[in-house]
């Protein structure tokens, strides 16, 4: 409750039940809350990072050291550290990787500002500081970024094994990381400006378990996961002249209820022969415009199956609108909606063949095919599930580095580069700022530590070794986590996107500096239905929303 004297009498401002904290506890609680989020993550950065079991309240398994896939699916009840989970999903979308870096950098951030709060150093000096560092980070970023190259498919090959490693899919990195880099190649285009763009929407991942992860593989085209609509069918069709239509090829119903009275039965016969002659003149003009293979999103009448067979054309039925959208790019064909109105220029040209072990077709255009598809497989669903993941990281990797053009060596040795140059930066900096960029630096070696401490290796040791190598001049100074040595991480094949650094940085920053600003938690109430006013009166709902609150992360998993 909060009160105010006014005449000598208290007046009061918030109901009896409701919560609020104030100052140092609201700043310490938001910065437990947000640590916890990212220490739950800390030990799954890496090579020799570990693998969290989450299991939902319908008994479903997931297993993964996915950053973002781990806040996703745990139970978080607590405001803040929901604060810290939009962090991951801000760096999923911008960059596709790093997750778990910005993360745990916004934990060190605030562990460290919290340090800073207690020597009586305010927080708008510690705000400016961290923003003062996290511009001039992002500067020295662009300044020891090393450039890449489109066309550059060795270099490309190992930042995608090095987003791999370390996950589900890092057995089988080499073979994977060459599907990825050739299926960016495919979709790759060059604009105007010289610059190169990445449709990524045009690259399919499609899975099947039951075979190895080995036997993945990329399609110049599509994968459909359809059977023939009729057994007499063709089940191959190279050089195939495809249709993709949209209508039913089924006969038209009438729009309203309509009763037709027959005299005889030879009636009947004529009405029923009348629906057969329709139906063969549309499968008549597939037939006379050359299609092979019609790819059909709505149904096909028994009866049309039936003429298609006998014309020799392979059909399937109840394709997906999406699958028929990207089947479009593939074959080079237009989506026919009317069939008494099409003509042989709306016909794609695709080989189609017969996958029998996956019972799927797979579609695949010409070399000019602006579409191609990842087929992912495992012996498992945890299996393909995990490297899906996986996958998916580094070819978002690959495809940002692609259109930003840097890169950057891996294994710790930005970020102590980075923080190096920090601390001189520091140097010219006025006033307590100066402590909250030195803190900053700080912070970023956070990534050296924890990939030591995930390799079972001394943190402080690995920290000083590289400290050293840098002081050296050696600015590609990394930690081999598997030998335990300081090596040059770029010339070991150990790289990392630039715009993805760029992005933690400044994910986690803003993170940090917003929980830094809240020296305030009220539980505010819903006024907004008057039912509820009645109820508890003005106040009353105020005190719900403190509980997650309150309990620090006792609501988080």
């Amino acid at each position: 409750m909060s009160q105010q004297r006014m005449q000598g009498q208290p007046m009061i401002i918030l109901g009896e039940d409701s919560q609020r904290m104030k100052d140092k506890d609201a700043q310490s609680h938001n910065i437990e809350a947000a640590r916890a989020v990212a220490e739950s993550v800390r030990t799954t950065l890496g090579p020799k990072g570990m693998d969290k079991m989450l299991v939902s309240s319908m008994g479903d398994v997931t297993i993964t050291n996915d950053g973002v896939t781990i806040l996703q699916e745990m139970d978080i009840d607590n405001p803040t550290a929901s604060m810290i989970v939009e962090v991951a999903e801000t760096q999923e979308d911008e960059a596709g990787d790093g997750t778990t870096t910005a993360v745990a950098v916004a934990g060190e951030l605030l562990k460290n500002a919290e340090d800073l709060l207690e020597q009586d150093i305010h927080p708008s000096a510690v705000i400016r500081g961290f923003h003062l560092a996290s511009e001039e980070a992002r500067d020295l970023v662009d300044d020891i970024a090393t450039e890449v190259e489109p066309d550059d498919t060795d270099l490309l090959r190992k930042l995608a094994e090095t987003s791999m490693t370390g996950k589900g899919a890092e057995q089988n990195k080499s073979l994977l990381a060459q599907l990825i880099v050739d299926a960016v190649e495919a979709v790759t285009v060059e604009a105007d400006d010289g610059s190169h763009v990445v449709d990524l929407e045009f690259v399919n991942i499609e899975t099947q378990t039951g075979r190895s992860v080995g036997e993945s593989e990329l399609l110049h085209g599509a994968a459909i996961d359809k059977d023939p609509a009729h057994p007499d069918m063709p089940s191959e069709v190279e050089d195939a002249d495809v249709l993709l239509v949209n209508e039913p090829i089924e006969i038209e119903e009438a729009e309203a209820d309509a009763q037709i009275n027959l005299d005889s039965p030879d009636q009947l016969q004529e009405f029923l022969d009348k629906e057969e002659e329709r139906l063969q003149e549309k499968v008549q003009q597939i037939a006379d415009a050359g299609a092979d293979v019609v790819l059909c999103q709505k149904g096909i009448d028994d009866l049309a199956q039936h003429y298609l067979a006998k014309e020799g054309i392979l059909a399937a039925r109840r394709v997906k609108k999406s699958d028929l959208q990207f089947l479009k790019e593939v074959a080079g064909a237009n989506i026919v909606s009317d069939l008494d109105d099409f003509g042989p220029e709306d016909l794609g040209h695709a080989d189609v063949t017969r996958d029998d072990a996956d019972d799927m077709f797979l579609v695949e255009g010409g070399e000019d095919a602006h579409g191609v598809t990842l087929v992912i497989r495992g012996s498992t669903d945890h299996v393909v599930d995990e490297t899906e993941r996986g996958t998916g990281d580094a070819l978002d990797v690959v495809s940002t580095t692609v259109a930003d053009g840097r890169v950057l060596a891996g294994g710790g040795a930005a970020e102590v580069e980075i923080a190096s140059r920090l601390r001189e930066f520091a140097d010219g900096v006025e006033g307590r700022e100066q402590l909250a960029v030195e803190a900053f630096a700080d912070a970023l070696e956070l990534v050296p530590r924890v990939l030591a401490e995930n390799a079972g290796l001394d943190s402080i040791d690995t920290l000083v070794d590289l400290r050293a190598a840098h002081a050296d001049g050696d600015a590609h100074a990394g930690l081999n986590v598997f030998s335990g040595d300081v090596v040059d991480t770029f010339d070991a094949g150990v790289v990392e996107p630039a715009h993805a650094k760029e992005q933690a940085l400044s994910s986690a920053t803003e993170a940090a500096t917003l929980v830094l600003k809240i020296d305030d938690i009220i539980a505010a109430g819903d006024l907004s239905t008057e039912g509820e006013e009645e109820e508890g009166g003005p106040g009353g709902g105020m005190g719900g929303g403190m509980g997650g609150m309150g309990g620090g992360m006792g609501g988080m998993m």
